[in-house]
């Protein structure tokens, strides 16, 4: 496999405007700061750390400082653009006349207190709280973001074929995360997507193990969670290997995580919730007797975000729409052991889904 920038289509930025400004009216808004840059990045196209977006509709102005200037005009030509000096605020309210608005949607998830007193001072401007509305634009992926995000997984799998390779006897955890990391880089990824989870023998009882200088030994079953990311795009994938032959509970725990990971995703359809997804597999574990041994969420959406909507927990109603893309990853954790988590992306289809990983579930054994 070959590294390099992946080039896809262009992605249509003023479709997704579009969209978000088809909410409008049921909010209450003649427009919308979005200022979490994740949700700049979906809507402008704009990879730079500071930029705020007032959409209105059938337009949009952009906004960030001059450090960016050169960036935006290359990345966010079909907005107009402001750059602002110092403070946002007043380039903000200038904007907000100039268009015309008055009733303007901020995201209450994503604006600090001391941001929103600053904006809420300013006359002329009234500010109305809204919901995750770009959060849940961002669930659906269209076809050119799954193609990433499956690029992004090809990388994952030939790390995890490379790194199959070098687990000998004495390698600690630290050095194969070190590895996995390295090998996406060397594979094409812009940057690995998220702190690579290596954890052999009683470390996998941690679900969030923090990587350590714990050597391999002989016997032991390594746990592997670790993802890339391609043009924002990020991918998830949890596998296991055992270095020699395992303790026959391991095995054991290791077929029921992988049997309840298969009900899981025979589940996964569109308009089912989250939380019927969850319990198809949990119900299995918890069948087993060992439902206190799984506390965590199955899964939830993967994208810009490693972790955003939908959520796949007990309870959910999250209701899965088509092109999501979302993790299935139950697992059983028993101090003093070890651990077992098996997890693949999905892409969300009308009736059913599909998996994205070609790495295969069943316990690897070297």
């Amino acid at each position: 496999m070959s590294g390099g920038r992946y080039h896809g289509p262009a992605v249509d930025h003023a479709s997704r405007r579009s969209r978000l400004a088809a909410r409008f009216g049921e909010l209450g808004v003649d427009a919308l700061l979005v200022s979490r840059v994740v949700g700049v990045r979906y809507l402008t196209g704009f990879t730079g750390s500071n930029g705020q977006l007032l959409a209105i509709p059938d337009a949009g102005v952009f906004f960030t400082d001059s450090r960016y200037e050169e960036q935006s005009r290359r990345e966010v030509p079909d907005l107009r653009r402001v750059i602002y000096p110092k403070r946002f605020g007043g380039a903000f309210a200038e904007a907000c006349e100039a268009e015309g608005v008055r009733r303007v949607g901020f995201e209450s998830a994503g604006m600090t207190h001391r941001s929103w007193r600053e904006l809420d001072e300013l006359e002329g401007v009234d500010l109305v709280p809204v919901g995750e509305e770009v959060e849940f634009l961002r669930w659906s992926k269209d076809p050119e973001e799954i193609r990433l995000i499956e690029r992004a997984q090809e990388i994952t799998d030939a790390a995890f074929e490379r790194i199959i390779g070098k687990l000998a006897e004495g390698v600690t955890e630290r050095q194969v995360a070190f590895e996995l990391d390295v090998a996406m880089r060397e594979l094409g990824a812009e940057r690995v997507g998220f702190d690579t989870i290596v954890a052999f023998g009683e470390s996998a009882a941690e679900p969030h193990h923090r990587t350590s200088d714990r050597p391999l030994r002989r016997g032991d079953v390594a746990v592997m969670d670790f993802g890339s990311v391609v043009e924002g795009y990020h991918s998830d994938m949890t596998r296991m290997a055992a270095f020699g032959e395992p303790a026959r509970e391991l095995r054991e725990l290791h077929d029921l995580v992988l049997r309840a990971q298969l009900a899981g995703i025979e589940s996964v359809r569109a308009g089912v919730t989250g939380g019927v997804v969850d319990e198809a597999a949990r119900a299995v574990i918890r069948e087993a007797g060992q439902a206190e041994r799984f506390g965590h969420s199955l899964g939830h959406g993967v994208g810009l975000e490693i972790h955003e909507g939908p959520t796949l927990r007990s309870g959910s109603g999250d209701a899965l729409p088509q092109g999501a893309v979302v993790t299935v990853e139950p697992g059983v954790y028993v101090p003093g052991l070890g651990g077992v988590r098996i997890e693949d992306m999905v892409v969300v289809e009308d009736r059913g889904c599909r998996p994205l990983p070609r790495t295969p579930r069943e316990l690897l054994v070297l």
